[in-house]
């Protein structure tokens, strides 16, 4: 069944994880390529300002598919050899493409966020869960670890100490201790979990959409270089900014005192 669908909705898109009977579950054949599809798709359309992504029914996403781990099938068959390029080639595609959107990224957390689908709303820039989702990075129950990067992205979200208690223990968290521990922003009723991240998603778009790539950009290799490295890219990047139309008008509706309107230009 095929995992991903892409809506526009204006400058928004809404990434819809839809594999609603088995809880959104993440690892089949082709599930890396339909990310990285969909994900290419919004890079490359200089309409989209922001995305949210979600998932269809009950769960955000329950994770890799346990049953093909039972079986060893999809990205989990084979011997070593073929086990590591299952999630090289599959699951790594999901992760990096997400983490590669080149637009702020939204989570819609409407439910069960476990495993390789905490690691995938982790993925994202911002938050949102309903008040009944809950959260766990439970690789080690099942006798393995994150095969999908999270060692590295989850201390960057929550912090060291919060991160080797969420793996170490396996234990799975609620709503309420996921904002507490930082890991999402806001905390929603169910069905307002969608809503609220897209009116978040539209406030969002209202700025200039070349600008906030490059802001974007610069928060996420911000994490990972020096700070004299990310001096030289602002540097460049403001000076590439102030020739552009949208920095006009920017400056012109705040000395007019109206809201600016940003073409991208």
């Amino acid at each position: 069944m095929s995992l991903m669908t892409l809506e526009k909705r204006g400058h928004i898109a809404i990434l819809t994880m839809n594999r609603p009977d088995a809880m959104n579950a993440l690892g089949a054949p082709g599930d890396g390529d339909q990310v990285r599809e969909a994900c290419a798709q919004v890079n490359a359309d200089r309409e989209i300002r922001a995305v949210v992504l979600t998932g269809a029914g009950r769960a955000f996403s329950a994770g890799g598919d346990v049953k093909a781990m039972k079986n060893r099938s999809g990205a989990f068959g084979g011997g070593p050899v073929e086990i590591r390029e299952g999630y090289r080639n599959n699951i790594h595609h999901i992760v990096r493409s997400i983490y590669g959107l080149e637009v702020p990224s939204i989570a819609a957390v409407n439910g069960a966020a476990i495993g390789l689908g905490c690691d995938v709303a982790c993925m994202t820039d911002i938050r949102i869960a309903a008040d009944t989702a809950k959260f766990g990075v439970t690789f080690l129950k099942l006798g393995i670890i994150p095969g999908d990067g999270g060692a590295w992205l989850l201390p960057r979200t929550i912090g060291m100490s919060r991160a080797c208690e969420l793996l170490y223990t396996g234990d799975v968290i609620s709503a309420a201790t996921a904002l507490e521990w930082g890991l999402v922003s806001y905390v929603v009723p169910p069905e307002k979990c969608l809503e609220e991240a897209v009116a978040l998603a539209e406030r969002i778009a209202q700025q200039p959409p070349h600008a906030l790539r490059i802001a974007k950009s610069l928060l996420k290799h911000g994490q990972t270089v020096s700070y004299d490295t990310i001096m030289e890219m602002s540097a460049a990047a403001q000076a590439i900014s102030h020739m552009t139309k949208d920095h006009e008008e920017g400056v012109d509706a705040l000395l007019e005192k109206r809201p600016a309107v940003f073409t991208g230009e």
